[in-house]
């Protein structure tokens, strides 16, 4: 019988009605964090079975040379890794909900009950900053550190109180994010459930948790004006760098007037920062009490027209009056003739040193508060980055400089201890990266969709992949398993080694094939987006690099549809996950008598 996903509704009301601080896995206070970058830190907090005696702990080792071993010695056998774990890619925005876009909402708790019942014990979700108001990329977000509003789920609002149900907007189908429209019905409304905590005596316990938030997380006040500024009706088509000369150069007196006229503003966007940090934490403690680690993602760089460059000008190459000077990309290579340009404003490295990455201190603290383990895009650029000039308007004239390297990493590990990554090292990697990512033993990543058009040696190939590694089905720059095969030549070398190796004819046969080959890999962790695990073309791709529209809207369908469909394959990737030796210890043995039952 196939098993199917049971949601584990009572266990979900318990943490929604529970007090948010401090979330489960939040960091310790700087003094009392162990300082060590160490790889053991990425795994779940969970017992070790022991499956078989260990020699290293018998008394064999007292035995004399050519001494009898006893007939007991054949016991004593290698415990075997039960590091391995197997997780999906599916960003909040993708869930299902009646408002035009995924949201915090009891959509999320049902999808971790469905990654509970199907084994897999990750959920990798892309940035949850506040993307660019332009293209809404979660790569080019207005602020690192805050969170994109419009995740924030409306019917928790309404269970709390601060909104009422006549003032839910009307529901639509389930269809692709529309994010301007959804900003346009969605805001006012956010905006409102703020004032009301703001203002009504009746949320005093709320209010003063709101402002413990604000206490604790001081570079909200930087952020909460820029986005304030930014929104204003003379600002909201200009770039920082063209607001007035006092306010675009943070002056202090500046600063204090613009808090005094806009006070009401500035805490009702603190507010729902607050609100967006309480949910969040939320659903990370409840995927932490079913053993589901959440992957967040870390872009290196951050957006031009945003809080972080405009509050701190002087950690960026900009010029006299704040535009950048040069840019981030990356030179041409086999895919593209031009190179990418990426126009975020690259780091004065030196300046950053010299306050021992402060600021990279905040922004990985951060991180931690959000995720178990974060994946920083681009990691090779900490090695050696490419700089382009601003007025370029391509990537192809550039140069590669050299990037902090591990001073940075051991700075932040001085400051807060284990600070677990994921180094995105795709691309062109040269021998410093690996050094880099090595010596923080941190993990790396393979992608199946880019190991078979060349030879046996390419690191991507199931048979070369490291036990310390992130082996992915594709990404959400890829496209679809499905997507991607279909769409390669009737001779392309990759097709017919995909068919040596694994016997893939068919574009039906695609995505299945790759995702049991990564859960076979010898890759610790397996990761699979979802549009592989329901076998989708590329109409369902999230990203198209280079491709400034359209992106980031793809969305899992309705509840009614999508929620049946999933509990019915749950018990085919949890046998798959224990044949792979996915599952944790306990879940793993106990099931391992009862096999058949998901036949």
């Amino acid at each position: 019988m196939l098993q199917t996903c049971r949601v584990h509704s009572q266990t979900r009301k318990s943490i929604i009605k529970e007090s948010c601080s401090p979330p489960v896995h939040a960091p310790k206070p700087l003094n009392q964090v162990k300082k060590c970058f160490n790889i053991n830190h990425l795994l779940l907090n969970k017992p070790r079975v022991a499956i078989v005696k260990t020699l290293a702990t018998s008394s064999y080792s007292n035995v004399p040379l050519g001494g009898a071993l006893g007939k007991e010695y054949v016991d004593y056998a290698p415990n075997p890794s039960k590091e391995r774990r197997a997780g999906v890619i599916l960003h909040p925005t993708s869930l299902p909900g009646p408002y035009g876009i995924g949201e915090f909402s009891d959509e999320a708790y049902k999808f971790i009950d469905w990654l509970d019942s199907a084994g897999f014990r990750c959920w990798q979700i892309l940035p949850l900053v506040p993307p660019d108001p332009m293209f809404f990329s979660p790569y080019s977000g207005t602020d690192s550190n805050c969170g994109n509003p419009l995740l924030i789920s409306l019917q928790h609002l309404v269970r709390e109180g601060l909104l009422e149900p006549s003032e839910l907007p009307p529901e639509v189908p389930v269809g692709n994010c529309d994010f301007a429209q959804v900003a346009i019905v969605k805001n006012p409304l956010l905006k409102k459930a703020s004032a009301r905590l703001l203002k009504d005596p009746r949320f005093r316990n709320l209010h003063n948790e709101y402002l413990k938030f604000r206490t604790e997380n001081p570079w909200i006040e930087d952020s909460a004006i820029f986005d304030v500024a930014r929104n204003l009706d003379e600002f909201k088509e200009l770039a920082w760098w063209d607001w007035p000369e006092d306010i675009r150069f943070h002056k202090r007196e500046a600063l204090d007037k613009f808090r005094e006229q806009y006070k009401d503003e500035i805490d009702e966007f603190i507010v729902t920062q607050y609100t967006f940090n309480k949910q969040w934490l939320y659903i990370r403690k409840y995927a932490n009490s079913k053993g589901i680690q959440i992957v967040g993602d870390m872009p290196i760089y951050v957006g031009g027209h945003s809080s972080d460059v405009w509050a701190n000008q002087h950690l960026f190459e900009l010029g006299a009056n704040g535009k950048p000077e040069n840019v981030s990309g990356v030179p041409p290579d086999a895919f593209s003739a031009t190179g990418q340009l990426w126009g975020s404003p690259l780091y004065r490295w030196d300046a950053h040193a010299k306050e021992s990455y402060s600021w990279w201190v905040t922004r990985l603290y951060r991180a931690a508060e959000l995720y178990d383990l974060t994946r920083v895009d681009h990691f090779r650029g900490f090695a050696g980055y490419w700089s382009v000039a601003a007025h370029e308007t391509t990537a192809m004239n550039g140069e590669w400089r050299k990037g902090p390297g591990a001073d940075l990493f051991n700075r932040v590990r001085d400051k807060l201890g284990s600070v677990p990554i994921l180094a995105e090292d795709l691309g062109v990697i040269t021998e410093d990266v690996v050094q880099l990512r090595e010596s923080i033993e941190a993990p790396g990543m393979v992608v199946l969709q880019f190991a078979w058009g060349s030879d046996s040696s390419n690191v991507h190939l199931p048979h070369n992949h490291k036990p310390s590694s992130f082996c992915y089905t594709g990404t959400h720059d890829n496209e679809t398993t499905r997507g991607w095969f279909s769409g390669l030549p009737e001779d392309a070398l990759d097709r017919k080694t995909l068919k040596d190796y694994f016997g893939v004819e068919s574009d039906e046969q695609a995505a299945p094939y790759l995702i049991r080959a990564a859960m076979l890999s010898v890759s610790e962790t397996a990761v699979v987006p979802m549009q592989d695990i329901l076998g989708l073309d590329n109409t369902a791709r999230m990203n198209t690099p280079g491709k400034a529209e359209g992106n980031w809207r793809w969305r899992i369908g309705d509840a009614k549809v999508i929620w049946p469909l999933l509990s019915a394959i749950a018990g085919d990737y949890r046998k798959l996950h224990q044949i792979a030796n996915r599952l944790p210890p306990s879940t793993a043995s106990a099931e391992g008598g009862a096999s058949n039952e998901n036949k």
